[in-house]
């Protein structure tokens, strides 16, 4: 679930390079994310 959210953000992010759309948010969502994903990683490992 986590991967697809991730793939999702990731290519709203190269879209709105493209075509400079929303990209602040998108910016924001990613980091998020990958907030997230790190924070899933660290906990996993110390468990």
């Amino acid at each position: 679930m986590l991967w697809t959210i991730i793939g999702i953000l990731v290519v709203l992010w190269l879209l709105g390079f493209i075509f400079k759309i929303a990209g602040g948010v998108i910016h924001i969502l990613l980091i998020a994310a990958v907030v997230v994903f790190v924070f899933k990683l660290i906990a996993n490992r110390s468990s």
